[in-house]
């Protein structure tokens, strides 16, 4: 589908996903974004003079919602709990407002001792305490047919959300994120907390953004800065000196093989972290990562003439590049990578996926 993106904005009940008011005077001041397994925020303006009548409750800090649906698919795009808002003598009232990931850095899993149970069982296991009390999470997380093992203590005060970026961190872990739909009703939203060995659909028939065509511009990112490149990798837990917990070096012996130089990168990937395999997990998934150094590509495409975001294409999916030629790439470049990330800024007219090449 082609054509302007227009959002219609709902201010929602937290609690329950229901609408509160139609938000028609609600503007983001700059672009939404999402990310796999991690919280983004975003900042708004609404202009009083054209605000519904119960605003203030359908802007509420800690009690409301602010829900993104494109009107030409009516499909919800962006979905963020209002942390802050600023009003006074202005014709305006400013809002910040954090996708639901962050929800989950506000509430605890408790003491669970889970070993050898499936990854999406953890993971469940982890998010169930946020169900109480929360807003409408349904858990959608079938088994991935792997188990592992987790241990979290109460006194830890390890977050659920800082639990789950330790479980996708390991080698070979799941992914997750939190995606927004209609309830049955219509009349609000429900959240599934999606878990699968990779989210999205990754299949040779990828969407393609072109350049020239949809793509305005591109960016291919590389890095082998401290902490994105290093063909050596060491995990460190607790303790101090000769008793710290340590993984075995992880190396990426077909690059050290070839002439690559030893780059070695020494981190503690968590705080409580006791269980010697999860450090080589932990080790060995950062290696996968930073072997060849950080590489992500950014396309910077016209919103109205790009594969339509959440009916066409969304986060995780696989998403095809086509250059034609370029500065960068004179002779052209055809690549298919997985969509980590995304922007998308209506008024602008853009819309960016943020790309990263897997092995």
């Amino acid at each position: 589908m082609t054509g302007p993106v227009t959002l219609a904005w709902y201010g929602c009940d937290l609690a329950t996903g229901g609408i509160v008011e139609d938000l028609r005077s609600l503007k983001p001041t700059g672009a939404l974004s999402r990310r796999l397994g991690a919280s983004t925020t975003a900042q708004f303006e609404l202009v009083l003079a054209g605000a519904a009548f119960d605003w203030e409750a359908a802007t509420a800090p800690g009690r409301a919602l602010l829900v993104a649906v494109d009107t030409a698919t009516d499909t919800p795009i962006w979905a963020g709990a209002v942390l802050t808002r600023d009003a006074g003598s202005a014709q305006t009232v400013q809002l910040g407002a954090a996708t639901l990931e962050a929800y989950l850095g506000a509430r605890y899993p408790g003491t669970q001792t889970l070993i050898g149970v499936g990854q999406a069982a953890v993971i469940s296991a982890l998010v169930t305490p946020a169900l109480t009390g929360g807003p409408p999470i349904i858990i959608d997380a079938p088994a991935t047919g792997t188990v592992m093992d987790y241990i979290v203590r109460d006194g830890d005060d390890k977050t659920i959300a800082s639990c789950l970026a330790e479980v996708m961190a390991l080698d070979g872990a799941p992914e997750w994120t939190i995606d927004i739909v209609w309830n049955p009703s219509h009349n609000g939203f429900q959240f599934p907390l999606r878990v699968r060995p990779k989210i999205g659909v990754q299949a040779s028939t990828a969407v393609t953004f072109d350049f020239p065509g949809c793509v305005a511009g591109y960016t291919l990112s590389e890095s082998y800065e401290t902490g994105k490149g290093a063909t050596v990798v060491t995990a460190r837990g607790e303790g101090e000196g000769e008793d710290r917990l340590t993984s075995a070096p992880k190396e990426a012996t077909a690059l050290l093989a070839a002439g690559w130089p030893r780059w070695e990168y020494r981190y503690t990937p968590a705080t409580g972290l006791t269980n010697p395999d999860q450090l080589q997990a932990h080790a060995a998934q950062s290696l996968s990562l930073m072997a060849e150094g950080g590489q992500a590509w950014t396309i910077d495409a016209v919103a109205s003439q790009a594969p339509r975001l959440g009916q066409d294409w969304a986060l995780g999916d696989s998403i095809h590049l086509a250059v034609e030629t370029s500065p960068r790439h004179p002779a052209g470049t055809d690549m298919t990578a997985r969509c980590w990330a995304w922007e998308l800024d209506p008024g602008a007219d853009r819309v960016r996926p943020i790309l990263v090449e897997e092995d």
